[in-house]
């Protein structure tokens, strides 16, 4: 029995929602799952860490297949991401390979007091929730969960071994899947076709069908194999960027590709379509050396890249942990360029700045322009004058406020763009991927207005020859819905918040906990000092009077203002741990992270304790 299991007894609330995927139309309740072990995964598809944790169980399910259900249950942060049709093709793009519960109204996210995307919850054959783990990096403790609660429910004979509920749907067939960014070469287009994993080249004026088909680079199969055009795999590729010709020719590639899911960085040479790794080791970036030999260093998930002369490099988007990444192909080196790893929007100094899974990066002028796809922001980076670099937001306010407003941009408001684009004038194209539009920014009126509507879901676009090549990823194609010439219009339209229902809270002191438990047969590592860091920050930074900051103890007494009737708590946790067994010299150790942006509710009747389950169970049970 576990040590979760030992300290309570909850009884699983019932799944509930607006329907199902991957079942064969067949609705799916926890009386039909008893005898299984089952886990839920609680995600939104544009969550980055919800896609890391995707992967992070496609192990698990083959290796319990016979004895372990996973149920993921997406509960919407976006309008977007709320549609039945955009959710399915999300299910689709990502290889889900588990029954998925649609549950726009976060009625199962509220019964199950979750309050983190992704987070998951294991609930025993008996249909007791018997582990809580919020955040990515949880595949080897859950793994130790299920051994034992196998073992335990096989002695009893409440377990049955069996297939699951999945149903896989009908395989698509279409030349381009999910395509992601492209690049224009001199006499033809580069393409990254996400999902199926490798780089298309079109001709000019192609748009993504048969026909238009010069060449494919990469074998089409899931992988991370050097080589040549039939030989060479992505995973999910992802940006591309085209070094000058200079570095080109010293490096021997053309084209460097943000392999994302492999969390590598790839060179193409174009003349024989080879491709080689050129930064990161395959392995997941979770903490420690962001700087080194390019093939020394973690990465995790760079979306796109783009070469500026300014910073004297590629510069990475790296999705995964909120920050920029610095790549120089000729010295061979990978450092990080700006961010804290902190997930937010806060300007200034670049080595101060917080970003939220950037997503797009083009060039124009000697601005480097970025969209910052949590903040639903378009933002920029410039040289200073005190010789580093600055960070400036030209639309956006932070991680829930989006919508489709154009006008000043201090008012304007985007919904979750992944791309960005340079036009002709000096502006800026955003593809504003949940608002199905491109939408542009004037930097000398700071004035946002709507260049083309009824897109699916734009992710990338490029100028050619005065037209503008938008990558509607959802349709699988790419499209020219912007001509030289065209008329921008203004949209007048609403705007919104995540839904995400508030924690309320009283003023004066609160207890702020963060729950972890190591998994069976690990104790915390306590060989170097404290094995656990917490850290809390919160916007607008008037809501807590004290208790903002680092320390080691995962539990910290807050101090929430009286006079701040709401904002959000930022909290990023984490706990190592190792193996707990004295006969071996050296043990295995991981290290356990997440982060937190909780919407809080301050008022005289709230509690005066906040507890957030990084891995275990609260005292209270969910």
């Amino acid at each position: 029995m576990t040590a979760s299991t030992r300290r309570a007894r909850v009884r699983a609330p019932e799944l509930v929602g607006r329907g199902w995927l991957n079942t064969g139309g067949e609705q799916i309740t926890l009386a039909d799952l008893r005898g299984k072990i089952t886990l839920l995964d609680f995600w939104t598809f544009c969550c980055i860490n919800c896609l890391h944790v995707l992967d992070e169980l496609r192990p698990l399910e083959a290796e319990f297949a016979d004895v372990l259900v996973t149920i993921g249950v997406h509960s919407p942060k976006f309008a977007h991401e709320a549609d039945p049709d955009a959710l399915a093709a999300a299910v689709e793009r990502y290889e889900v390979h588990h029954p998925v519960l649609d549950d726009p109204e976060l009625v199962t996210w509220q019964a199950y007091a979750v309050k983190a995307w992704p987070t998951l919850v294991l609930v025993d054959p008996e249909g007791y929730v018997v582990h809580v783990a919020a955040g990515e990096g949880h595949a080897e403790a859950l793994r130790r969960v299920i051994t034992e609660l196998v073992a335990e429910h096989e002695a009893k004979g409440t377990l049955h071994r069996g297939d699951g509920p999945y149903v896989p749907p009908p395989a698509p067939e279409t030349a381009l899947r999910f395509p992601a960014k492209v690049v224009a070469l001199p006499d033809s287009l580069l393409v990254s076709d996400s999902a199926h994993h490798s780089l298309v080249e079109l001709r000019g004026d192609g748009d993504g069908g048969e026909g238009s088909l010069l060449r494919r680079i990469g074998s089409g199969t899931r992988g991370r194999a050097d080589g040549a055009p039939d030989e060479a795999s992505f995973s999910e590729p992802s940006g591309l960027a085209v070094l000058p010709p200079e570095v080109a020719a010293r490096v021997g590639y053309d084209v460097v590709v943000a392999d994302t899911v492999n969390h590598l960085l790839r060179g193409v040479r174009l003349a024989d379509g080879h491709v080689t790794t050129v930064a990161g080791t395959g392995q997941q970036w979770r903490d420690g050396e962001d700087a080194g030999p390019a093939l020394a260093v973690d990465l995790t998930s760079p979306w796109d890249v783009a070469w500026w002369e300014p910073a004297g490099g590629v510069v990475v988007a790296m999705a995964g942990n909120h920050t920029l990444g610095l790549f120089d192909p000729v010295a061979g080196t990978v450092r990080r360029f700006a961010g804290t790893t902190v997930e937010g929007l806060r300007d200034g100094a670049a080595e101060e700045a917080f970003f939220a899974q950037t997503s797009g990066l083009a060039v124009v002028g000697d601005r480097l322009w970025l969209a910052d796809s949590e903040t639903s922001a378009l933002r920029w980076v410039e040289p200073s004058a005190e010789g580093g670099f600055t960070v400036r937001t030209a639309v956006g306010t932070g991680l829930f406020d989006f919508g489709h407003r154009d006008g000043p941009a201090d008012q304007a408001l985007l919904q979750h763009p992944l791309g960005v684009a340079a036009l002709p004038d000096g502006s800026v194209a955003v593809c504003d991927t949940y608002n199905g539009a491109v939408r542009r920014y004037d930097p000398e009126t700071r004035e946002v207005s709507t260049l083309a509507g009824d897109l699916a879901e734009p992710s990338g676009a490029v100028l050619v020859d005065g037209e503008l090549v938008v990558v509607a990823s959802a349709a699988h194609r790419l499209e020219r819905p912007v001509p030289p010439g065209v008329t921008a219009r203004l949209v007048a339209g609403a705007a919104h918040q995540v839904r995400r229902p508030s924690s309320d809270l009283a003023p004066g002191e609160v207890e702020l906990a963060v729950v972890f438990t190591p998994p069976p047969g690990q104790k915390l590592d306590e060989r170097y000092g404290p094995s656990t860091r917490l850290e809390v920050t919160c916007s607008p930074p008037e809501l807590l009077v004290e208790g903002a900051g680092v320390d080691t103890a995962l539990t910290r007494r807050l101090v929430v203002s009286d006079t701040v009737a709401e904002g959000v708590l930022h909290v990023v946790a984490q706990a190592a741990s190792c193996d707990d067994d004295p006969a071996v010299e050296h043990p295995v150790c991981r290290l356990t992270r997440q982060d937190w942006g909780v919407p809080v509710r301050v008022v005289s009747s709230g509690p005066r304790r906040l507890a957030l389950v990084m891995g275990g169970l609260d005292d209270s049970g969910l």
